[in-house]
């Protein structure tokens, strides 16, 4: 482990840099630390005064991360912390303009470029695909991936990003690399704070990266708390880069080299980074940067005071090693600068950044003031007394907010209900058109619009006859992979016990000995670090599936696949995605651990993946062809007990497709519609069979997809013949089957052609006990379906079909 302690002249070559030139890189790096010192101090003063919601800021790191510049190259990654503003502007991935336009939340691109006002303030991205959907070229940039604001959320990402540059390096001839990679000499950046050091996901991530020997520097920020807990609460010895020794490169086998090195300490600071930079980007090894004795001198954020918690010597000690203060004090004392000169310096900031806050300001009420005057013009060609107080409350306005623009307009719209007046069919057509734009605003990009979205897919259905084999369901799939590893070199495939055996259902069986352990690999058992390898990997050009071994387990990594997978592209505004796909499997298996089905968490928590629950390993191989022709993540849902049910192999296994998003009609019948999916399905066809006795028809709709779900509305059409519904599911009642209920009776409108009561049939609100009796008294069985669909019946035609029970 390497350690810096004090301030030390720092050491140049005067061959390729004079004295002057010297003197004057020192002096350009004191005025950006001064730069974003000023951001922070007067961010948060717009925020006390209610200008902006909230804010978080970076201020009494700015060395740590002016030294961290210096080192980032074109093509090279950051995956960080909300208090990266300094490297922020360092690098021009933001600018102060854009930093006070976050924090006002300003809603468009052109002032906000990371989130178009989605995002609160210091949460950084760059724009990696254009508005047709094409990736940029990101050897050419600074690179840094959407941030989110959840503690140790950007660590797992991190494994992916840098594993692409190690197999860039290790496959020079891949021939998609040339806008990802030149030649895997890209290291990925993180950031993290001390605090956040004791969440689950940053070990293991850290774990993981020293497994895989990947190229990434780890940057610990540690001012000595975690909002207002110090760290002898937070970390075992209080001190993280003490507990982290073991992960040391040592003769006992490859790890980490450890840094620490005082955050005020800027030449201590440019000499740790140079090394640490230097053995990512040359050997490939992954370091972590202990940064400590870091201020932070206006607390954690705008939320609260940092004096409630530290004392006087603390907040005295934070005031005498204030990075800023300490660099100012050196520059003077090595006579480097002038009194005169560093306050020159100083005032100019102050100016700028005044400036540009007011110009951001400027430009966010202006964006404002269109709809306002629209508005009151609007309003003011209307002669009714339900006009008078909403249009002097717009007129008399001194907190601009688009809100009270439209609470205002639609207060007038109720109001003047049933009347035919000059001027309301305007304000009408003006406040439709306006909902397309604030929709623009403020829900659009859940998903990408462009040629690359799955749904654009075309429809090839599967060859199967007469001479079609007939073999089990995994080899269906096993085909299906093998075709399109084959057809295209960026996939990749890993997950626990993925590799060497092909998975534990044999659906990559085989398939690395052919395809080789850098594309069909092993991973450790850490379900966040999987998802955060795909996410990487996925926005780094490769096309991965990443397999979670039991849907149960899919919980584990559910903050890194709903906090940063899932809204990726929403919280960008499109600029970013992860095309990831996610295997798992689940369904009917017995037992509490490996046989549950939690639907509505994953419907619930994964707005904007694509959620697809195939009935068989056909129609999932068909989804896998079609979701590897798009760029938007999923998740497919395997059927745990159809691996060794026998399917027939399509003709053109890897390229037949199913629509995504698209339910099929499996079976038609005129009584009653049951909507099913997965596993569940074989129960509903079954009991079909029994209800044909009793003289009942049900007809049966798969609905293939959750997210997505029935596009075409064929749910809707067949009520439009049955007049019944029934929705069978194994998710906890009010979970999935509720979700469906919701698309079909008020989406698609499918109340109004209802004859009786619409019903779900689930399983029982807890996860089934072990054994096929705990399966059976658990879930929806053959003898459930049947009951269930005959009472529906029975209520509705009680004559025809008498109480069973």
């Amino acid at each position: 482990m390497s350690e810096t302690f004090t301030t030390r002249p720092v050491q140049f070559n005067s061959a390729k840099m004079s004295y002057e030139e010297f003197r004057q890189l020192l002096i350009t790096d004191y005025k950006l630390a001064v730069q974003s010192r000023f951001v922070s101090l007067l961010g948060r003063k717009e925020v006390l005064t209610g200008k902006a919601k909230f804010g978080i800021f970076g201020d009494g790191k700015e060395l740590a991360q002016l030294a961290l510049a210096k080192v980032f190259k074109p093509g090279d990654w950051r995956s960080g912390y909300y208090r990266d503003q300094t490297l922020a502007f360092a690098l021009g991935i933001s600018s102060v303009y854009h930093f006070f336009s976050q924090l006002y939340a300003n809603p468009t691109l052109a002032a906000d470029s990371s989130s178009g006002g989605r995002q609160m303030v210091a949460h950084f991205s760059t724009p990696l695909v254009d508005s047709d959907g094409e990736w940029i070229d990101q050897t050419q940039q600074f690179n840094t991936v959407s941030d989110i604001s959840t503690t140790g959320g950007q660590m797992a990402r991190i494994l992916g990003l840098a594993l692409a540059s190690k197999l860039y390096r290790d496959n020079p001839n891949l021939s998609h690399q040339d806008k990802f990679s030149l030649q895997g000499q890209e290291v990925v950046f993180c950031t993290i704070g001390n605090a956040a050091t004791s969440e689950g996901v940053f070990w293991e991530t850290v774990n993981a990266a020293g497994v895989k020997q990947i190229p990434v520097v780890i940057s610990i920020w540690d001012d000595g708390y975690g909002i207002s807990v110090p760290n002898e609460i937070q970390t075992t010895k209080g001190d993280i880069s003490s507990v982290l020794r073991g992960f040391q490169a040592d003769e006992a086998g490859a790890g980490y080299e450890i840094f620490r090195v005082k955050g005020w300490d800027y030449a201590g600071l440019c000499e740790v980074y140079e090394k640490a930079a230097e053995i990512a980007r040359e050997e490939h090894r992954p370091c972590i940067v202990h940064v400590t004795d870091i201020t932070q001198p206006q607390g954690h954020s705008t939320s609260g005071s940092h004096e409630r918690y530290k004392d006087q010597d603390r907040l005295h000690w934070e005031t005498e090693f204030d990075c800023n203060r300490k660099m100012r004090d050196w520059l003077l004392e090595s006579g480097l600068a002038s009194e005169e000169e560093l306050q020159a310096l100083e005032s100019e900031m102050k100016d700028e950044v005044r400036r540009e806050q007011k110009r951001a300001w400027a430009d966010y009420r202006k964006n404002l003031q269109v709809d306002l005057d629209e508005a009151i013009a609007l309003l003011e060609h209307i002669n009714h007394h339900a006009v008078e107080i909403p249009l002097k409350t717009l007129l008399s306005i001194t907190d601009l907010s688009l809100k009270e623009v439209y609470v205002n307009v639609r207060r007038v719209i109720r109001d003047l209900r049933g009347l035919d007046l000059p001027g309301k069919a305007e304000l009408l057509a003006w406040y439709r058109e306006k909902q397309a734009v604030n929709h623009a605003r403020f829900n659009d990009k859940l998903f990408i619009d462009t040629k690359y979205s799955p749904l654009q897919v075309a429809h090839v259905a599967p060859q199967i006859d007469e001479e079609s084999a007939i073999v089990d369901g995994r080899e269906v799939l096993n085909a299906c992979f093998r075709a399109n590893f084959e057809r295209d070199a960026r996939l990749l495939a890993f997950g626990e016990d993925v590799g060497k055996i092909g998975d534990v259902n044999q659906g990559f069986a085989g398939l690395q000995e052919e395809f080789g352990a850098q594309r069909i690999f092993d991973t450790g058992i850490r379900e966040s670090a999987i998802i955060g390898k795909g996410i990487g990997l996925a926005i780094r050009g490769f096309r991965p599936i990443a397999e979670i071994q039991y849907l149960d387990y899919l919980i584990y990594a559910m903050p890194v696949l709903s906090d940063d997978l899932a809204s990726l592209s929403y919280r960008t505004k499109g600029q970013q995605r992860a095309p990831l796909i996610v295997r798992t499997r689940g369904h009917r298996l017995e037992g509490i651990w490996h046989s549950g089905s939690p639907m509505s968490v994953l419907l619930g928590g994964l707005r904007g993946m694509h959620i697809c629950v195939p009935r068989n390993m056909t129609q999932a191989a068909g989804m896998y062809n079609t979701l590897l022709q798009g760029d938007e993540p999923a998740l497919l849902v395997e059927c745990l007990n159809g691996y060794r049910l026998k399917e027939k192999m399509p003709h053109n296994v890897g390229e037949f497709t199913v629509e995504i998003g698209k339910a099929e009609l499996l079976r038609e019948g005129a009584d009653l519609t049951v909507v099913s999916y997965g596993s569940t399905l074989r129960i509903v066809q079954e009991a079909a069979l029994e209800l044909e006795k009793l003289g009942i028809s049900i007809e049966i709709i798969d609905a293939q997809c959750l997210a997505p779900f029935d596009r075409d509305h064929i749910c809707k059409t067949s009520l439009q013949k049955t007049n019944r519904l029934l929705v069978v599911d194994e998710d906890f009642p009010g979970g999935a089957s509720s979700y469906i209920m919701h698309e079909i009776l008020e989406v698609q409108g499918g109340y109004y052609l209802l004859d009786s009561q619409p019903r779900t049939l689930t399983a029982k609100p807890h996860r089934p006990p072990y054994g096929s009796d705990g399966d059976y008294f658990t879930k929806p069985a053959v003898d459930d379906v049947v009951e269930a669909a005959y009472q529906i019946m029975s209520d509705s035609k009680p004559t025809d079909f008498p109480s069973l029970f």
